[in-house]
């Protein structure tokens, strides 16, 4: 089963804003899922070119960019690269990296590894994979603050109400992805219903707002409240958007972090995701709307860095999160 996502329009956020904001938040109140349109300045092909460039470059490359876990001789054990394992129900390789913070900035502790800065793969020059990343990172991370203004616009509160999650040294995380088909046998634990195979396992994501590029591809599947699955269309040059259990926990369970997994459909596949993520210090605590409007119940500080690692320590069937070690 497919269906069709709701569409924002991002061309209209001058002439047509109240009712983006309203779809926006009709959107997350129910499917939890939405298509974002017309990102202006957003080069799908050169995104797509660089998920190419980087996984066609060769093993010796990528395994110097390893963590720390597979590569001992790397400081790094959260940014870079990681590899396909074998029987793991996720079965993928993907690069990721953040915005470095300055050196030596006193507000980071030296083991948060949030903060550790980010790795490259060597250039011969023929293309500028670093700088083209970079600035898909911040054409992204300004989408997601204007589709966050719309979001609390269509809540009813101050446009910028979210923006200071985010303002100062996010956590937020940009991430290539490749999934190539199962080889042979999948393992029993990658085996679904009516005969599917999953490359990525049933998940809800932990971060705040995620805008994913599935570029031409199909896999991508939504969990529907009567607990059927259904297939997510491709939607070339758009961005798929959901939120996770950070927004989702802070609105009260108002706006819904909505369950989704991967299907193997038989050929290598990329996908990027952009983990749009608060700053580790920031104020996530439940009952938010109560510190935006001054009604309702008390709200409860929490930062978002102790409360994430919690979850994390909870998800660790994924291997990528699995090998994370604690922060003091």
């Amino acid at each position: 089963m497919s269906f069709k996502l709701p569409i924002v329009d991002l061309s209209q956020t001058q002439s047509n804003r109240e009712s983006l904001a309203k779809v926006i938040v009709d959107a997350l109140e129910n499917t939890g899922f939405l298509f974002i349109d017309n990102v202006e300045g957003l080069d799908f092909d050169l995104w797509y070119k660089c998920c190419e460039w980087f996984f066609q470059q060769p093993e010796e490359s990528k395994k110097k960019l390893l963590r720390n876990f597979w590569n001992p001789e790397s400081k790094n054990v959260y940014r870079g690269y990681f590899p396909v394992l074998p029987n793991e129900p996720s079965r993928k390789e993907g690069f990721e990296f953040a915005r470095d913070v300055p050196p030596n900035d006193p507000t980071v502790s030296p083991n948060n590894w949030f903060y550790e800065n980010s790795v490259w793969p060597e250039e011969d020059g023929s293309f500028p994979f670093k700088a083209n990343m970079r600035a898909l990172y911040e054409k992204l991370h300004e989408t997601a603050l204007e589709i966050l203004r719309l979001t609390a616009i269509g809540l009813g509160i101050e446009e910028d109400s979210f923006t200071p999650l985010f303002s100062d040294k996010p956590c937020t995380t940009f991430r290539i992805m490749h999934y190539p088909p199962w080889e042979g046998s999948p393992p029993e634990k990658a085996q679904i219903e009516n005969g599917k195979v999953v490359i990525t396992p049933e998940h809800t994501d932990t971060n705040f707002l995620t805008l994913l590029a599935t570029f031409h591809y199909k896999g991508l599947e939504v969990k529907m409240p009567d607990g059927s699955w259904a297939e997510v269309a491709p939607r070339p040059k758009s961005l798929v958007m959901n939120i996770g259990d950070t927004f989702s926990r802070m609105m009260g369970g108002r706006l819904k972090a909505t369950a989704h997994r991967v299907i193997d459909i038989g050929i290598d596949r990329y996908t990027s995701p952009f983990f749009f993520t608060p700053r580790y210090d920031a104020d996530i605590g439940v009952n938010f709307m109560s510190k935006a409007t001054g009604q309702g119940p008390d709200h409860v500080f929490e930062k978002y860095g102790p409360w994430v690692l919690n979850i994390i320590k909870n998800v660790k069937k994924y291997f990528e999160y699995r090998v994370l070690p604690d922060i003091d």
